[in-house]
């Protein structure tokens, strides 16, 4: 019966265009190409309501707004995957974010862009604790 593989198809396919951005947010759907002195930028928050779907759901939100910075070539954020518990594994963070950005330059720009300032003021209430990890890129 093909009705199984009917239902994976059109969820994969509701779940793709739910993390498409919108018009106003024109950004690469794909993993860019990794160029030398590009910088990956990963943030990790702790919810102070580590178990609120309602503060996760808002901060995911927010996020959102974030793709509308023109130096983020490339945004993707997330829960912490459910692999295998490891010692090396930290997953007791909430929410995390990853973006790409061309250059140092461009992240630099993204810091005080009128829209990562306004995410900070408006959402920084909801977490207890953020790490950032910026790598240059060295493919």
């Amino acid at each position: 019966m093909k009705l199984p593989w009917l239902i994976s198809a059109l969820f994969i396919a509701q779940l793709a265009w739910a993390q498409s951005p919108t018009s106003s947010e024109q950004k690469p759907s794909t993993v860019p190409t990794f160029q030398e002195g590009a910088v990956l930028h990963q943030v990790y928050f702790w919810l102070k309501n580590p178990d609120s779907a309602e503060d996760k759901a808002r901060l995911m939100e927010g996020l959102a707004t974030l793709r509308g910075v023109q130096e983020v070539q490339w945004m993707v954020s997330g829960e912490p995957a459910s692999t295998l518990p490891r010692d090396v594994v930290v997953s007791d963070w909430s929410v995390s974010e990853t973006m790409y950005f061309a250059s140092s330059a461009d992240q630099d720009a993204y810091q005080v862009h009128p829209l990562h300032q306004a995410f900070v003021k408006n959402y920084s209430h909801l977490w207890s604790r953020v790490v950032v990890y910026d790598t240059q890129v060295k493919p």
